[in-house]
């Protein structure tokens, strides 16, 4: 386990250990601490042994799921603090940041680097938020951010391929769509439970008297950002559905090439077949009366060769020559 202290509002970052977080937490005016977990490691501790929370000492009436692994999205109020569980990308993974956050500290706890600790230190450094409320919705903020790049750089790289299909399809093209579709299926089903839960706990406390406006406008931005990031991550999964159907229009209209070359040749070939099988049988008129080479000439070979010459003029006429040309 390991403990970031950051004091406020001079923005001092230490190491430490549980048991001076725990004594910071109760003490200090202004504070954030940061817990990471082992990446690796069972959902729950050992039978008897102290939650994230109760270690802190953060009153861990409702607090239980601080800390442990595979807890879904939540934004609630417990009494004079709330408590949220912030879904955010890091390294093509989803991972989740818990936040609990009152009148005087912000602690958070995650498993294995949930990728916001250098962009929360640079918000923090640059806005210096005047209490933890505001950091608070910097830390949304920074999480939102973090999908809204995976869903550009996913659109950007669904948009390369589409472009490299029309230049020549190959099977990882597929593959990669695949990939990329998944991925957006992905920020949409961790993104858009999250947004719905803080929106009815935001909404709910924006209309209390108490709210201060300031808070009300950070929850407005924050509800705005998200409903923009979503919107993103939609746009994304409907480039990903354009993709395949343009992928799917490129092939078959390479099976429609291929279908009328067979026609062509099956219109070519068709009527010499009928000719060959109809002057290889053995009736009457052929054998009785067709004895000369020069008659056989011209009624086998000369009516092939006409065949061929009337099926080439139909077929310039009818323009699917100048047709298929323009198609390769």
């Amino acid at each position: 386990m390991i403990v970031t202290v950051v004091s406020m509002p001079e923005v001092a970052i230490t190491r430490t250990d549980v048991a001076e977080a725990r004594d910071r937490l109760a003490n200090d005016r202004f504070v954030i601490v940061d817990v990471e977990l082992p990446a690796e490691g069972p959902a729950e501790g050992p039978a008897g042994a102290p939650s994230v929370a109760d270690q802190l000492g953060l009153d861990a009436d409702g607090l239980d799921w601080f800390g442990r692994a595979d807890e879904p999205p939540r934004a609630e109020y417990l009494g004079d603090r709330a408590a949220l569980v912030v879904p955010v990308v890091h390294e093509e993974e989803i991972a989740h940041l818990h936040v609990v956050v009152t009148e005087r500290f912000l602690a958070t706890a995650h498993r294995g680097q949930a990728g916001l600790a250098k962009t929360l230190a640079d918000a923090v450094l640059h806005e210096r938020p005047p209490d933890t409320v505001a950091v608070l919705f910097l830390l949304l903020g920074e999480a939102l951010g973090t999908f809204r790049r995976a869903a550009v750089q996913a659109l950007l790289e669904t948009e390369e391929v589409e472009d490299s299909m029309f230049e020549g399809r190959r099977p990882e093209q597929v593959y990669r769509l695949a990939q990329l579709r998944r991925s957006s299926a992905r920020l949409h089903h961790f993104l858009r439970p999250f947004l719905e839960v803080t929106d009815e706990v935001l909404t709910r406390r924006m209309m209390s008297p108490t709210f201060p406006e300031e808070r009300q406008r950070l929850a407005r931005e924050f509800q705005t950002s998200g409903r923009l990031v979503l919107a993103d991550i939609e746009s994304l999964q409907e480039a990903t559905r354009r993709a395949f159907a343009s992928y799917s229009s490129l092939v078959a209209g390479e099976q429609n090439g291929v279908i009328n070359r067979l026609a062509i040749v099956s219109v070519i070939f068709l009527p010499l077949s009928f000719l060959t099988g109809f002057f290889g049988m053995n009736f009457t008129f052929l054998t009785d009366k067709l004895e000369s080479r020069d008659e056989f000439w011209l009624l086998a070979v000369g009516l092939q060769v006409l065949v061929l010459f009337v099926s080439l003029y139909v077929l310039h006429r009818t323009r699917i020559w100048r047709r298929l040309r323009e198609d390769d």
